[in-house]
């Protein structure tokens, strides 16, 4: 006799309230300029992602998951802005409809299935970008409490986000990493 995991049992649940839950406009809304905010600062620490996308400037990107989706536009200064409603010149569809499953996924971390559709030079470029850019978090906060106390800030989270992947690995079933992964650090370090 097969045992199911709790995980399954909770992924399920997830996905079920998550069907029959929507988020009011607003909030979607306001959700979506905060994110557009954060990737611009994220892109603001990084001059080689800036030019890649300013050579892009102008194409439009959508990233769908389930109900949700977010059309972003490259600008002439090699950041992001919501777009508006149009035809995208790239579609991003994230594949697994779990949100349980994705959170494991990134946990472990690892990228999330998508279905690509649409031009292949700017989905090389977005992927470039997803591949290379990372939000070095310790900088940011030492701006606020220090270099020193931000540094050991950052090796606790670090070591935290290590064991935590570690457990959500082994109780998926999957392979745990140890790493530290992308939490901090830029792009080429």
């Amino acid at each position: 006799m097969a045992t199911q995991s709790p995980f399954s049992f909770l992924s399920d649940a997830l996905g079920k309230l998550t069907e029959k839950l929507s988020a009011p406009a607003w909030l979607v809304d306001e959700m979506q300029h905060r994110s557009v905010l954060f990737l611009n600062h994220v892109l603001m620490q990084e001059p080689e992602a800036q030019a890649r996308l300013l050579k892009q400037k102008g194409r439009v990107v959508r990233i769908q998951w389930r109900d949700f989706s977010m059309q972003l536009m490259a600008t002439p200064a090699g950041l992001l802005e919501l777009a508006p409603v149009a035809t995208p010149d790239l579609l991003l569809t994230v594949t697994d409809t779990s949100p349980l499953a994705v959170a494991q996924g990134v946990l472990r971390g690892e990228k999330p299935g998508v279905r690509i559709e649409g031009d292949v030079q700017f989905a090389a470029e977005v992927n470039w970008l997803v591949d290379n850019v990372r939000w070095d978090a310790e900088e940011d906060l030492a701006r606020f409490i220090g270099d020193a106390p931000a540094h050991t800030l950052s090796n606790v989270a670090r070591s935290a986000a290590a064991a935590l992947r570690q457990f959500v690995g082994k109780a998926a079933g999957g392979p745990a990493r140890s790493d530290s992964g992308s939490f901090g650090g830029k792009a080429g370090s």
